[in-house]
């Protein structure tokens, strides 16, 4: 892997993707779900609230970076709050 050029936190951030979605994987094999209609204006499952999420963290962090020169830590803490929410009120 030493053609990526890893650093730390790129390749945490790709370990916790992959634990999310194993974790999902083993909890839909032993809970499957039902879609459900939360705030979100659509029905959906765990797996698509968990990519909204996911995508909507994306959002805040590039509005952050593009956006202001606050540290990273402040849309980290907020893609948190979101996906938390959005996985399970959504």
């Amino acid at each position: 892997m030493g053609w990526m050029a890893w650093t730390l936190p790129s390749a945490l951030f790709f370990i916790t993707i992959a634990c999310m979605l194993a974790a999902m994987t083993i909890f839909e094999v032993l809970r499957p779900c039902v879609e459900r209609k939360g705030f979100l204006p659509i029905r959906t499952t765990r797996g698509d609230r968990l990519f909204i999420g996911l995508l909507g963290s994306a959002y805040i962090h590039l509005f952050f970076i593009g956006g202001t020169e606050l540290a990273i830590w402040y849309p980290f803490g907020i893609s948190i709050v979101w996906l938390i929410t959005v996985l399970r009120w959504g």
